[in-house]
């Protein structure tokens, strides 16, 4: 079995990123804010989120919410934990900090992309970016530290 990039994969992970893809899809404001599980795997995520007016901050300019940003980076980390082969469980955030480096572009998709680039034990610590459709600097950028859960009773 491979995964969306082609890399192979055992079923128990198969099955495991497939649970990633459901959690994340049924999380209420992942719903309401649109959010779109795009790739998922090996410990990266991309997930995008359409413009909605429900979500614009100040009507003036038209610009998305900094919390709507937000929501979207802290799923997209929590979903990259998810995928990677060394988080058995689920996870929580401990810590993300986020850089909004620009306002949006009104009515632009949102993609935010994270990348595990450290586990361990206990805690999966990620760097992201959000992006819209424009070539240049991004968004937003973010580091985090997340919890990585071990299935009770299970390997330490």
């Amino acid at each position: 079995m491979t995964d969306s990039s082609g890399v192979s994969m055992s079923p128990e992970n198969a099955a495991k990123l497939d649970l990633a893809r459901q959690f994340i899809q049924s999380i209420p404001h992942s719903h309401a804010l649109g959010m779109l599980l795009e790739e998922i795997g090996g410990g990266k995520a991309v997930i995008s989120m359409p413009w909605d007016e429900r979500l614009v901050g100040d009507p003036r300019t038209g610009v998305i919410s900094g919390g709507a940003i937000s929501a979207l980076m802290d799923t997209c980390c929590g979903a990259a934990v998810m995928s990677h082969p060394a988080a058995p469980a689920g996870t929580a955030t401990i810590d993300l900090r986020i850089d909004y480096m620009r306002a949006a572009t009104p009515r632009q998709r949102i993609t935010a992309r994270a990348e595990v680039y450290h586990i361990t034990r206990s805690v999966a610590f990620l760097r992201a970016t959000a992006i819209d459709e424009e070539a240049g600097l991004p968004v937003a950028t973010a580091t985090g530290a997340f919890t990585v859960e071990r299935v009770k009773g299970g390997a330490k």
